[in-house]
């Protein structure tokens, strides 16, 4: 059966995307642990990062580079968070987050009913500093 996030990918069901290539996608996450929170995913249906192609693996982490220093910039925090759990969605996903504390990485503190417009606003966010640090062919209209 595919994963939410499968259908996500597929425009089945509504996401915040705020990357797109041929391999990877990134969106909001719709449950927050800081603004900004957002989750790297594979196109292909792969459950365990330990699975992955080290090859592949290596072209996500770049994925998720981009996005951190897009995150720092749009809300000028000093870290950008990475996570990889896994527990909520059995399909291999990176949290990237603007991380001002340790307890940002507490992912059991996110905000389980964020406004859309403060999810809106985030997209808004990433999606121009990606452009303007030169990812631009990257993000999504």
């Amino acid at each position: 059966m595919p994963s939410v996030f499968s259908a996500i990918i597929a425009g089945q069901l509504p996401g915040r995307f705020v990357w797109e290539d041929d391999e990877f996608v990134a969106f909001l996450t719709i449950a927050p642990v800081t603004p900004g929170h957002t989750l790297i995913v594979p196109r292909q249906e792969i459950d365990q990062w330990q699975d992955l192609d080290p090859a592949v693996f290596t072209r996500i982490n770049e994925v998720a580079q981009k996005v951190g220093r897009a995150v720092r910039k749009a809300w000028d925090a000093p870290r950008a968070g990475l996570l990889i759990a896994g527990l909520e969605v059995p399909h291999l996903h990176l949290h990237v987050f603007p991380a001002y504390e340790l307890s940002d990485f507490d992912i059991s503190g996110a905000d389980t009913d964020p406004s859309p417009e403060s999810l809106d606003e985030a997209q808004a966010k990433i999606k121009q500093a990606l452009r303007d640090l030169g990812y631009g062919a990257n993000v999504p209209e």
